[in-house]
């Protein structure tokens, strides 16, 4: 049975360590410019079944997050992100539940006791990647902001000299963005490697068919944890851009 909080490093290209949730990142990254490149390549006028399948599950994300975001042009704004977020979160997250992921590797020496390191592991099973993610997702959030009402605004919400109390806002609002880090990061991390733990733990006591239940709600935690990132990014961005632009 294999439990590692820490991934584990396959090779190196250069100073850059490739570790196993990296690996299953890009293959999952892969997949889908793969995908979109032949959807885009075969899009009709005139769609057939997968084509009107996409359309339609492409529209009933676009008209919640409509609901999200307060309105129909910012969802349009920052839908190609968010959607590009909530397709790798999901995908990176039902990865990790196929058949191998986590359980096909080899043993290796480490620290002079033999251990086995897995070819693949879940991807957000991995506290950076999920920090990762966090931080392009409050950083841009920052950047939309900026571009929506400029750097001098979208600053003064942080940085206010008014007065003592006014300062201290600031001070506090500051502090909100790191906890939005870490909330992201940690809310998204703790599930998944959750789920990894306990996958495992079943697998290796009862390893036929009590397990297939626990799949079966693996990947429905995926689901909902890919939309509720996706759900928090699109507050982050919508926040600094239609509040502030209303406001001013």
């Amino acid at each position: 049975m294999h439990i590692s909080i820490v991934p584990e490093v396959l090779f190196h290209i250069g100073p850059l360590p490739i570790t196993n949730t990296l690996l299953t990142a890009w293959l999952v990254m892969a997949l889908i410019i793969i995908g979109a490149i032949i959807f885009s390549l075969t899009l009709k006028r005139m769609p057939g079944r997968i084509q009107a399948a996409i359309e339609g599950v492409v529209e009933g994300l676009l008209g919640f997050f409509e609901t999200i975001a307060g309105s129909r042009e910012a969802a349009q704004r920052f839908f190609p992100i968010v959607a590009t977020i909530f397709i790798f979160v999901l995908l990176s997250n039902w990865a990790g539940v196929i058949p191998g992921v986590g359980s096909v590797g080899f043993h290796e020496m480490r620290e002079g006791k033999e251990s086995f390191v897995p070819i693949f592991r879940s991807v957000f099973s991995d506290l950076n990647m999920t920090l990762a993610l966090a931080l392009i997702t409050v950083t841009l959030s920052h950047f939309f902001g900026v571009i929506a009402i400029g750097a001098q605004r979208h600053l003064g919400k942080f940085i206010m000299l008014q007065s003592p109390i006014a300062a201290f806002t600031g001070v506090l609002e500051i502090i909100s963005e790191f906890s939005k880090i870490i909330s992201l990061s940690f809310r998204l991390f703790g599930n998944i490697f959750g789920g990894e733990v306990l996958l495992t733990i079943m697998v290796f006591l009862v390893p036929y068919l009590v397990p297939v239940p626990f799949l079966g709600l693996e990947l429905f935690v995926g689901f909902i944890q890919a939309l509720i990132f996706a759900t928090l990014a699109m507050v982050a961005f919508s926040s600094f851009t239609v509040a502030h632009t209303e406001q001013h």
